[in-house]
C-alpha cells in the first residue's frame, strides 16, 4: 500500500502490481505533482456508467460540461486548461486525437472497464510527453487478481437505455488473465433548446460496445509480461440544430509490456503498444467518409538506485502516427516523434521529510525540436502539515488538421508550424485536523508559440492560414478542498475552484471557462446493507460572442446527482441492486450558446439556440459477483 503523501489530495489506494509505470503517477505525488484518484469502488457506488461522469462530479479541480451526456465528447478545463492540454491515457498508452488536438477521447469510456482514473494536475511533459500541458488523466483498467472471480450487472435508465457489462479473471500458476465486456446503449435526450424548422431527429443516441482482455505471465519473481487489447465498437450520434450526423467508430488498442525488476536498486520496463480509430462519419441521407488515425509506438523506461540518497530514472520513447480526414480533408501524412528523458530524485536515505526531484526531456520530430524540464519537491513540515511545489516547462505539437489540413472552408495547414510551449508553477499546502484534510493549492501557466489562425494574408482558396504568434495566452487560479468523516457513517468533500483565464493580449475571461466551480460529495454507508451517494457540481457564469446575438451569458448553475445500493444477500454481499438518479432537480442549463440562419428566411435571419446539460435521467441496475 502506498503511503498518503498528500492527505487533502490522495486517499490511500492499493496497487497490486508493483511495476514501473503503474506506480509512476504515485512517485510523482510524492514528490510535488498534485494527483487525484478515482477508485472503481465510487464509480460504482456512484452509479455512473462512463468515465467522464466520475470526474464530472468526483474531482476537484476539473472543470467538466459534456457536450451531450453520457458517451459523448466532453468540453475539460483541467487548472484553466483547454481541451487540447489535457493527455488522455488508457493504461499508460495516448490515446489524444492526434488529428485535432481539441477533441477529447472520453467518448467511448465505460466506467466498468475502470480500476481507477488518476488525474495529474500541471505541466507533465517530462514523463508524459504532448499535450500534458495542464496534466494527465489516466484511466487504468481492471486488474489481475489470483483468485478466480467474475461479475455481471444489467440496468435501464429513463431514456429508453440499457447497460449491460461483465467481467471474469483469475490466475493458474504463473498465468494471470482477466476479460471484461459491456454494452450501453440510449436514445438520449433533446439536446437543443431550438431546431430548424421540419427538423425531426432531434435526440442524440448511442450504442457503444466495449471488450478487453489482458493476459500476464511470470517467466520468474522479477520478470513479467503483460499483454492486453481493448476494442469498442460504437455508433454515435451528433445532433446540429438541422439533422443528425452519425460516428460510426471501431477502435482497437494493443499493448505488450515487459517487466524486470532484477534487484531492490534496479527496476524497468518495455512497452510496445498499437492504436488504431476509423471512424465512418456521414449525415442522413448523405454517403459515409472516412476519418481516422493510426499511432504505434515504444517506450523503455528505468529506475536506478545507484548510490545512497538518489534514485535516477531514464528513458526513451518512439512515436510513429498516421491521421487522414476525408470529411474535412485532412491529408494523410506520417508523423515521428523520438525523445529522450531523464529525472533524478532525492531518497529516504537523504532525508525523510525533503523530497526533491528535477528532470529534462529532449523531443525531436523532423520538422522541429523542443526541450522540457521539471523541477518539484515536497516538505513534511509536520506529520500533518505538507508543502508541494512544482515548477517546469511542457509542449504541444501541432495536430494534423493545423499540419496538414486542405479544406478550402478552414484554415490551411501550415507544415512549418512549431510547438507550442507553457511555462508551469505548481505550490499546494495540506494537511490534517484530526479526521479532516484539506489542501490549497494554485497555479499560473503560460503558453508561448500559441498556434491559431491569420486571415492578414491567407494562401489562395483559403479563408486563412495556421500559424505560431508571440502572444501568451495566460491561466492562473487556486483550489481549495477540504474532505473527511462526520460521524455517523457519512463522509464528505467540499472543494471550490477559481480560474482566471486570460486570452493573450487583453484582460478579458476566455470564452466558455467559468472563472468560478465547486464540487461536493456525501456518501454514507450504515452497518447494514444500505448505502447513499449525493454529488453536486457548480458551474459559474461564462460568455460567449455569439453571431448576430453580441456576448450572451449562461452557465451560473447547480447539478446535484443522487445515488444509492442495497445488498440483497447482507451476510455474503454478491448480490446488489443500484440506484441512481442523474439531475436530481431536473435543472435546466445550458453548456453553449450559438446562432445559425434559419432557413428559408430573406433576408438572411439567424435565429439564437443553446446547448442543453442532461435532463433529469433515472438508472436502475442489479449486479452479481461470483
Amino acid at each position: 500500500r502506498e503511503p498518503d503523501v498528500r492527505p487533502a489530495a490522495v486517499d490511500d489506494v492499493e496497487v497490486v502490481a508493483q511495476n514501473l509505470e503503474q506506480t509512476l503517477p504515485l512517485t510523482l505525488a510524492q514528490y510535488g505533482s498534485p494527483l487525484e484518484i478515482v477508485t472503481a469502488k465510487q464509480i460504482k457506488d456512484s452509479g455512473f456508467i462512463d468515465v467522464v461522469q466520475a470526474l464530472e462530479l468526483l474531482v476537484p479541480g476539473v472543470t467538466v460540461s459534456t457536450q451531450a451526456g453520457a458517451f459523448s465528447y466532453a468540453n475539460i478545463s483541467l487548472q484553466g486548461s483547454r481541451n487540447s492540454d489535457v493527455l488522455w491515457t488508457i493504461d499508460g498508452v495516448r490515446i489524444g486525437n492526434r488529428l485535432y488536438n481539441s477533441t477529447s477521447p472520453a467518448d467511448t469510456l465505460p466506467a466498468s472497464m475502470v480500476e481507477r482514473v488518476e488525474v495529474l494536475k500541471g505541466g507533465q511533459g517530462l514523463f508524459y510527453g504532448t499535450q500534458a500541458v495542464a496534466g494527465v488523466i489516466n484511466v487504468v483498467t481492471r486488474p489481475f487478481t489470483e483468485e478466480w472471480k467474475g461479475a455481471v450487472s444489467a440496468g435501464l435508465d429513463s431514456n429508453d437505455g440499457s447497460h449491460l457489462n461483465g467481467s471474469v479473471g483469475g490466475g493458474i500458476g504463473r498465468h494471470r488473465v482477466v476479460l471484461w465486456g459491456s454494452r450501453d446503449q440510449s436514445d438520449g435526450y433533446e439536446l437543443y433548446d431550438a431546431y430548424q424548422p421540419n427538423t425531426d431527429l432531434k435526440n442524440r443516441t448511442y450504442d457503444v460496445r466495449s471488450l478487453g482482455l489482458k493476459y500476464g505471465y511470470a517467466f520468474t519473481d522479477d520478470l513479467h509480461l503483460t499483454a492486453q487489447y481493448i476494442l469498442t465498437d460504437a455508433k454515435l450520434d451528433y445532433p446540429s440544430v438541422r439533422g443528425v450526423s452519425v460516428n460510426d467508430r471501431k477502435e482497437t488498442i494493443a499493448i505488450g509490456r515487459l517487466d524486470y525488476t532484477p534487484s531492490d536498486r534496479v527496476q524497468l520496463y518495455l512497452k510496445a503498444y498499437h492504436h488504431q480509430w476509423d471512424t465512418d462519419y456521414y449525415t442522413r441521407p448523405a454517403p459515409s467518409a472516412y476519418w481516422g488515425y493510426e499511432d504505434f509506438g515504444l517506450n523503455a523506461m528505468a529506475e536506478l538506485k545507484l548510490n545512497k540518497g538518489l534514485a535516477y530514472t531514464v528513458g526513451y520513447e518512439f512515436q510513429n502516427y498516421r491521421g487522414r480526414d476525408d470529411v474535412l480533408l485532412i491529408a494523410g501524412e506520417t508523423e515521428q516523434v523520438h525523445a529522450a528523458f531523464g529525472q533524478i530524485r532525492t531518497t529516504d536515505d537523504f532525508s525523510r521529510k525533503l523530497r526533491l526531484a528535477a528532470g529534462v526531456r529532449v523531443n525531436s520530430t523532423p520538422k522541429t525540436d523542443s526541450t522540457v524540464w521539471n523541477l518539484s519537491g515536497a516538505y513534511d513540515i509536520t506529520d500533518n502539515l505538507h508543502f508541494d511545489a512544482m515548477v517546469g516547462t511542457s509542449f504541444l505539437l501541432p495536430d494534423a488538421q493545423q499540419l496538414y489540413g486542405i479544406d478550402d472552408c478552414c484554415a490551411r495547414g501550415n507544415p512549418a508550424l512549431k510547438p507550442e510551449e507553457s511555462f508551469n508553477i505548481n505550490v499546494g499546502l495540506s494537511g490534517r485536523i484530526g479526521d479532516q484534510a484539506w489542501l490549497i493549492s494554485g497555479w499560473d501557466r503560460r503558453i508561448d508559440n500559441l498556434i491559431t489562425t491569420d486571415a492578414s494574408n491567407p494562401p489562395a482558396g483559403y479563408p486563412s492560414l495556421f500559424v505560431n504568434i508571440d502572444a501568451e495566452v495566460k491561466a492562473r487560479g487556486f483550489e481549495v478542498t477540504t474532505r473527511g468523516p462526520l460521524g455517523a457513517g457519512f463522509n464528505y468533500l467540499l472543494s471550490y475552484t477559481y480560474s482566471q483565464e486570460r486570452a493573450r493580449g487583453t484582460n478579458v475571461q476566455i470564452a466558455g471557462r467559468p472563472e468560478h466551480s465547486g464540487k461536493a460529495t456525501l456518501s454514507w454507508r450504515s452497518d447494514g446493507p444500505f448505502g447513499a451517494d449525493l454529488s453536486a457540481k457548480y458551474i459559474g457564469q461564462t460568455e460567449s460572442v455569439v453571431s448576430g446575438f453580441g456576448t450572451q451569458a449562461y452557465g451560473d448553475y447547480w447539478v446535484a446527482n443522487l445515488g444509492g445500493h442495497v445488498w440483497l444477500d447482507p451476510s455474503n454481499r454478491t448480490r446488489r441492486l443500484n440506484v441512481r438518479v442523474e439531475n436530481l432537480f431536473d435543472t435546466n442549463y445550458a453548456t453553449s450558446a450559438a446562432s445559425a440562419v434559419l432557413t428559408g428566411s430573406s433576408p438572411s435571419t439567424r435565429f439564437l439556440y443553446h446547448r442543453l446539460g442532461a435532463p433529469r435521467t433515472f438508472y436502475v441496475s442489479l449486479s452479481q459477483s461470483f
